[in-house]
Order: structure tokens, then sequence, then C-alpha cells
């Protein structure tokens, strides 16, 4: 999902055939690829953006500074409202859903526990260049996305759907970037059905 979408192309791409099948939710794409992807983040992250190819070290640790508000707020319990002007208004009905709300919160807390580099690192590998060879992935690739993602738009999932040799996408109307929530079990069955 998201940021991991990277991760799991890249899984793909090694030779062997280990990974059969590949689900991106929500995930992004290559950002100086896509048009209009880099005009999206805020300016900060253009600020670190712009140190990208040659000097990846201070690119993170520019990404990292835009985390710490965020890491400040997941030491207590309003991680959830840094996201407002974010969330669809889709995203935004299920953060009211407790259950979710806490889940994020937790998921947050604990990807900022040890500090900020880590997703400062994992903005210059998935906003920076790409180093994975898309053409290598010869596995079927679903993507999910939301056509209300605020996140990743659809964009990054109409790129990859025309950049991945075996790729189908679906297109979620009225979706932001957090449809994973509710529809995990048809994307898990999706990925495992033996026709796929």
């Amino acid at each position: 999902m998201s940021g991991g979408g990277p991760g799991a192309l890249a899984a793909a791409a090694v030779p062997g055939g280990r990974v059969t099948r590949v689900g991106v939710a929500s995930g992004a794409g290559p950002f100086g690829l896509i048009p209009g992807a880099l005009d999206d983040l805020d300016d900060g992250d253009r600020a670190a953006v712009s140190l990208l190819p040659g000097d990846p070290d201070a690119a993170a640790s520019a990404f990292g500074a835009g985390f710490e508000p965020l890491a400040e707020l997941s030491r207590g319990s309003g991680v959830a409202s840094a996201f407002e002007d974010l969330l669809s208004s889709r995203d935004s009905e299920l953060f009211h859903d407790q259950r979710y709300a806490s889940a994020f919160a937790d998921t947050m807390r604990e990807a900022l526990r040890p500090g900020t580099s880590g997703a400062g690192w994992d903005n210059v590998a998935w906003v920076g260049r790409w180093d994975i060879d898309l053409g290598a992935v010869r596995c079927p690739v679903v993507l999910w996305y939301g056509s209300d993602d605020r996140f990743a738009s659809p964009a990054h999932g109409l790129w990859l759907s025309e950049n991945l040799p075996q790729a189908r996408l679906v297109l979620r109307d009225g979706e932001g970037h957090f449809g994973i929530w509710e529809h995990l079990g048809e994307m898990l069955d999706a990925l495992t059905e033996p026709d796929a």
C-alpha cells in the first residue's frame, strides 16, 4: 500500500520468479515520470527533491525533517489530524470509524518511534529516480486506486498500468487513499484465485 507499492514491484523484478503476483493499493509511482506528480508535493518535499540525485543524504534529511511534526503528533492522540486536509470525503468517513483511526495512529506511532530518517529514505526511494526495471516484472500486477486519492492520484496507477507488462488497473469511483481498509478481502481473493 502507498509507499510500499514500489517495494512490492522491486521484489517482483528480482530474477527467479519467486513472486508470482503483485497487488498495489494506492501506490506511489515514479514521481519524475508522472506528469504533474512533482507539482503535487509541498514546498518542503520539492526542496528535498531538488537535492536529488546529487546529494541523497541531504535529500533524506530534508524529507525526514518534514516528518518531524507528524512524529510529534504520533506521540499523542492527534496523528490523524495531520492528514485532514489530504483526506478525500470517503477517507474522512473511514477515519471517523474508531477501529480504522486507532489502527492508523498505532501504525504511524510505531513507524516514527525510532525517528524520521527511515521515512526520509523512503521518500528518496520512491520520489527520487527509481532503479527498478519495471519491464522485468513478468508476473500479473493488480493496481487499486481511488478516483479521489489525494496522496497517490490515479495518475500513478495509470502510469504504472501503462508501463508494467501484465498490469490491470482497478479504479474505484469516489474512493480515496485508504480503500484497502474496505476492500482487503476482495483484494486478497483477486491475488490468490487460481486463474489470476
